[in-house]
């Protein structure tokens, strides 16, 4: 598998920043050690008990060799890394010791419909010095095309397996038509040694540092058209309930509401429910929790007073989890119209487990494991599928390098309200 020989060149690659790369009789032992934990915990904890029929003492048999022919702790890890992926599971994943430094390359990418673009570029950061621009499309990251299948793999590799100093892009347009090859340089900042073990790392945070997904807002953020409509920036779905209470309360005073989900790498379950309960005034089995052991239904309680105005839901390709379970229920319901791009397909509910290999100096770690899948009321999943929208809306590459967005836009235009793509680009930006 491409992701296998990945995440092995990627750990392989790993700078002496991050861990040295002889590998001692200690480090090999605990490298062993962790191996056998993610294992056992996955076995333990995995929603499906056969695994996907995973040959998983195979699989652990494979790595614990490799492991004793790994000339590195980098490789070492690649190969506890390389041993998750088997599953093919988006919310499966080994977390590896964390870095002692930030890493930050200066820009964000995505990709849009089945191409991967630049969508923002930092100032003062090397990728603005050598021209990298919003719209500018990447043909190849360390000269591996990227794709909706490869991209967040990709990112696992360069900002959490390997990052290293610089990457290489192939990059073409808008401005300059022929494609050119840039190196660009990261921000590489030194972080405190000291962790917080009273918090460790949830499957959120972890997900949106994998896919290098950069949150602007922490917070929903509200534009007001007069009694015509409210447009809704929500980042995630960890807004707390008295905030989704604040925002119904203001959304029932207009005819439309347009929430905007592009971006948003879900969040929590209950306020998932919450939302949609406020969308309707019957109950909504928003699908089936299919656990290891038992199968629960998860319904969103119908509302008094919900807002049952125009619905318009926008997606694009890092809409996940929560996200895409709220725009199908849209669609299913027939409540609203979705538009957009196809959204991620990463669709499960995980838990993670926090690990810890040594005592007097200790190194953390740790393990993303689904416990269950969420079948909706159609009878279908939507990991590795993601959201169809009703309407197909992409952006274009000179749109990006305008500012502007044109999806926001129509979204509007469908609800009866005008706003130009230019000013659409400056609500959020």
């Amino acid at each position: 598998m491409l992701v296998n020989r990945l995440i092995i060149l990627g750990f392989a690659l790993l700078t002496t920043l991050v861990w040295p790369q002889k590998l001692s009789r200690l480090d090999r032992g605990r490298a062993e050690d962790m191996l056998h934990v993610v294992g056992s915990e996955i076995r333990k904890h995995y929603y499906d008990p056969t695994l996907h029929e995973v040959d998983w003492d195979a699989a652990i048999a494979v790595a614990e060799r490799k492991i004793r022919e790994a000339k590195s702790f980098n490789m070492a890890m690649s190969h506890i890394a390389a041993m998750v992926d088997e599953l093919g599971d988006s919310h499966t994943y080994f977390v590896p010791p964390l870095h002692s430094y930030r890493y930050d390359l200066g820009f964000h990418y995505q990709i849009i419909g089945q191409r991967c673009f630049v969508t923002r570029v930092h100032g003062s950061t090397d990728a603005y010095a050598k021209g990298v621009t919003s719209g500018d499309e990447i043909l190849a990251i360390d000269g591996v095309v990227p794709d909706r299948n490869n991209l967040w793999k990709l990112n696992y590799v360069h900002t959490v397996l390997r990052p290293d100093t610089s990457l290489r892009l192939t990059l073409q347009g808008p401005p300059v038509s022929l494609p050119r090859d840039i190196e660009v340089a990261a921000i590489i900042e030194p972080l405190a040694r000291t962790i917080d073990l009273t918090q460790p790392w949830g499957l959120l945070e972890w997900r949106q540092f994998v896919i290098a997904h950069e949150t602007d807002y922490v917070v929903p953020q509200i534009v007001d058209y007069s009694e015509s409509l409210m447009i809704l920036k929500l980042p995630s779905f960890d807004s707390t309930q008295s905030e989704i209470g604040e925002i119904i309360k203001k959304a029932r005073k207009h005819k439309a509401l347009i929430i905007d989900l592009r971006g948003n790498p879900g969040g929590s379950v209950e306020i998932l429910q919450l939302l949609v309960s406020n969308m309707f005034d019957h109950d909504v089995k928003i699908g089936d929790r299919v656990g290891r052991k038992e199968v629960s239904p998860l319904v969103a309680k119908g509302s008094s007073h919900p807002f049952m105005g125009q619905l318009v839901v926008l997606v694009d390709s890092e809409s996940a989890s929560a996200a895409e379970l709220f725009a199908r229920i849209v669609q299913i319901e027939k409540r609203g119209i979705v538009m957009g791009d196809q959204t991620s397909g990463a669709v499960m509910q995980a838990r993670y487990y926090s690990e810890r290999s040594g005592t007097e100096t200790a190194i953390f770690y740790g393990v993303s494991i689904t416990d269950a899948d969420i079948i909706m009321s159609d009878g279908k999943s939507l990991e590795r599928v993601g959201v169809t929208p009703d309407e197909l809306l992409l952006p274009s590459a000179y749109a990006l390098f305008h500012e502007r967005d044109p999806v926001l836009a129509r979204a509007a235009e469908s609800v009866g309200v005008t706003i130009r793509p230019d000013e659409a680009g400056k609500l959020f930006p």
